[in-house]
């Protein structure tokens, strides 16, 4: 879009899974959904801590009450390893299953997407690095967010780490597209803060990168403009109270609805930026981009200034009166003030990173430049440099 304006000439695509269903106490349905596509034996893919915190318990019961026969995987990890997607997808061929549920963070959701293409067209999740990689078809998936944060339930990507190189792989195909997904915001009112916090950044991260993005797409466009809305006014208040049902109603809105907007557009130098924090630091990845978001905006600003604008305004800043640049610039104060509101601290030293640590940053940095093709603003060496040095 230039000026407001969508460029008509453009060839403009919308992904999304084939079914969403949204609404306080939906995840009653998924043994409905299994049995409506013929499935007979289910493997629901999650973590430890799901299981241990009950969550998984709702889509057991839900299989129980039509007898359908079922198996645990708990063995994700937080930004998962390529070895446990392959772990994952061997044990369904093994016990046969012939329907995947991945229930909890992106984590999980990412390993079932991964674990249902390697099934059906072998080889390992690495295999598949890039776009459009997968041949064929996997195996059906429900996918069952418990945080309202990476919208990997209508996605079309996933990511996986790769531990030879110590990187990030990202795999793109409508093959990763769930079959349903089922997304009930009362398993997300359990989240403590810290993950409320860093989680919800990461959703406004999606939305942010998408709406200002070189690919963005009319679709992603209003959909990101919605999901910002919706995050900016309920984050805070999800933060502060975790049982506040109306607030994670709407954060698990917002955090779906960037998904799909995602979807339809990309995400830029924030990510980019984000995945050595990741890898070499092991931290979270919604908390990653939630420290580099205000300082990426910040050098962003001049490449698309008109649209940063009417972030801010849907962030809830008074915009009349000021020029798109003024307001691009009240955009970067509000998303300070935002982390400080939920918690997270917005300098990298508060993490133990020094100026020591610069080179290692902005070589991680620059191993992610093909973000960079899709970001408002042209970025060199120096300029992740400088961004890096600015976040210290």
């Amino acid at each position: 879009m230039v000026d407001g304006i969508f460029e008509m000439n453009k060839v403009n695509i919308f992904r999304s899974p084939n079914k969403v269903i949204f609404g306080n106490g939906v995840v009653s349905q998924v043994g409905a959904e299994v049995e409506k596509r013929g499935a007979g034996k289910a493997l629901i893919v999650t973590d430890a801590g799901v299981v241990e915190g009950g969550l998984a318990a709702a889509v057991e019961d839900s299989l129980k009450a039509l007898k359908i026969e079922y198996g645990l995987f708990d063995r994700v990890e937080a930004e998962p390893p390529a070895h446990i997607v392959d772990e994952c997808a061997r044990e369904i061929n093994e016990k046969g299953y012939d329907i995947i549920i991945g229930v909890g963070g992106g984590s999980s959701l990412d390993v079932a997407k991964g674990a249902s293409i390697v099934v059906t067209n072998g080889g390992g999740v690495l295999d598949y690095v890039g776009r459009e990689m997968v041949p064929r078809a996997g195996v059906p998936k429900i996918l069952i967010p418990t945080t309202a944060g990476t919208g990997s339930e209508v996605s079309w990507v996933f990511v996986v780490t790769d531990e030879k190189d110590n990187d990030k792989k990202v795999i793109f195909s409508y093959y990763n597209l769930a079959d349903v997904a089922i997304v009930d915001p009362l398993l997300t009112l359990s989240m403590p803060p810290k993950l409320t916090a860093d989680t919800g950044v990461d959703a406004l991260t999606h939305a942010v990168e998408t709406y200002v993005s070189r690919t963005s797409t009319p679709f992603g466009d209003i959909l990101a403009l919605e999901a910002i809305r919706l995050i900016g006014e309920n984050l805070p208040i999800a933060y502060a109270k975790a049982e506040n049902v109306e607030a994670r109603y709407n954060m698990s809105l917002g955090a779906t609805v960037a998904g799909l907007a995602f979807g339809s557009g990309g995400v830029g130098a924030v990510h980019a930026l984000a995945y050595v924090l990741d890898t070499e630091y092991h931290m979270s990845h919604g908390r990653t981009n939630a420290i580099m978001l205000p300082y990426v905006v910040d050098y962003n600003k001049t490449g698309n200034p008109a649209k940063y604008a009417r972030i801010a305004k849907a962030m809830g800043e008074k915009t009349e009166g000021l020029s798109d640049y003024q307001a691009a610039e009240r955009l970067v104060l509000r998303l300070h003030q935002l982390l400080a509101d939920v918690g997270i601290p917005d300098k990298l030293s508060a993490y133990g990173i020094s100026a020591d640590d610069l080179p290692r940053l902005v070589a991680g940095g620059m191993k992610q430049s093909r973000l960079f093709a899709v970001n408002p603003r042209d970025l060199t060496e120096k300029d992740v440099e400088k961004i890096y040095r600015g976040a210290l």
